[in-house]
């Protein structure tokens, strides 16, 4: 027994992202979308390129991470359950240039990502070989909470303040409209979405996450969050972001701030926003590529390191008994 088996483990393999939060150097908690592999163990391993390596250099500071699988977008799941771990993690400082040691993982990323494949391809390896280059996280979960499903947060703009599935009692602007006169940090990016996650830190000083329906006031965004998720003032930030069925069409904004207590629930007040994959211009594909191969050579260069040679080989073969066994 593990303390995953606590959670509808089904449900939680089918998820084709999960929100995984760290801890940044000043204490804020980020949230970033990932994919994760549910190992025979009870760990989760998650991995991450060199160009964004960030999450490596977090849980190397501290250890304690949490994730949160809340979107079910492509698992088969019409009304999945939310799924809530806290945990503590590892990230050795070694480079994997190929699928040894997470063969797992790479399988059910070329199944359920069937794009990726083509960075194979020998026109794309220049451009690629840092989506290649990785570093290996594994969470050890020490707990789970289990929540209604994302269909309850996002089906009525009204419900009890405190309600358990996270709504709150504040009316939510229209999909896609901010409130007129409100400018804040981030409304134009959380606007977008139906709901954001919310990542903070309980009394601990542990991270934790929540789905949630932000709304814009004069003074920031007010939320409600779920009596499960104590969370207490401090930095925080909430993460929006989305995929398609075939983890295709990703975007991602992460809105930092302040999250403060107040008579009627919680106000994040926001100070910036970060779009690593852009806001969906022409013109970010290229300078989101440029981006990567200089926080791959920083990294490698910081630690006194050569450009690894991608184990392509080994990448392709696996890649194409994925698609082998995909279209039987």
């Amino acid at each position: 027994m593990t303390v995953l088996d606590s959670a509808p483990l089904d449900v939680l393999d089918a998820y084709l992202t999960c929100e995984f939060v760290t801890l940044g150097r000043d204490g804020t908690p980020l949230a970033w979308p990932a994919a994760v592999r549910r190992q025979e163990d009870g760990t989760l391993l998650l991995t991450t390129s060199l160009a964004f390596a960030q999450k490596a250099l977090n849980v190397r500071r501290d250890e304690r991470v949490a994730l949160l699988f809340s979107d079910p977008t492509g698992s088969g799941h019409e009304h999945a359950p939310q799924i809530f771990v806290g945990g503590r993690a590892v990230c050795p400082d070694v480079v994997m240039t190929g699928p040894e040691g997470a063969e797992d993982y790479w399988r059910t990323l070329f199944e359920r990502q069937p794009h990726s494949r083509a960075y194979l391809s020998a026109p794309m390896r220049r451009l690629m070989h840092w989506y290649y280059l990785r570093l290996l996280i594994t969470v050890t979960p020490e707990q789970v909470v289990v929540r209604g499903p994302l269909t309850e947060l996002v089906a009525s703009p009204r419900s009890p303040a405190g309600s358990a599935d996270g709504t709150g009692p504040h009316d939510a602007p229209a999909h896609g409209t901010p409130l007129d006169g409100v400018a804040l940090p981030g409304v134009e990016q959380l606007a977008r979405y139906p709901s954001a996650v919310l990542a903070a830190r309980d009394a601990s000083g542990a991270p934790v996450l929540a789905r949630t329906r932000p709304v814009p006031t004069a003074d920031g965004f007010a939320l409600t969050v779920p009596a499960d998720c104590p969370v207490t003032e401090g930095s925080a930030s909430l993460l929006v972001h989305e995929h398609d069925e075939r983890l295709n069409r990703m975007r991602n904004a992460l809105v930092r701030g302040q999250l403060r207590r107040t008579d009627d629930g919680w106000l994040l007040l926001p100070a910036s926003v970060v779009e690593p994959m852009g806001s969906g211009r022409p013109s970010d594909a290229l300078r989101v590529l440029r981006r990567t191969k200089r926080a791959t050579a920083r990294y490698l260069r910081q630690r006194d390191l050569p450009l690894p040679r991608v184990q392509w080989e080994a990448f392709r073969a696996l890649a194409r008994r994925e698609k082998s066994r995909a279209s039987r």
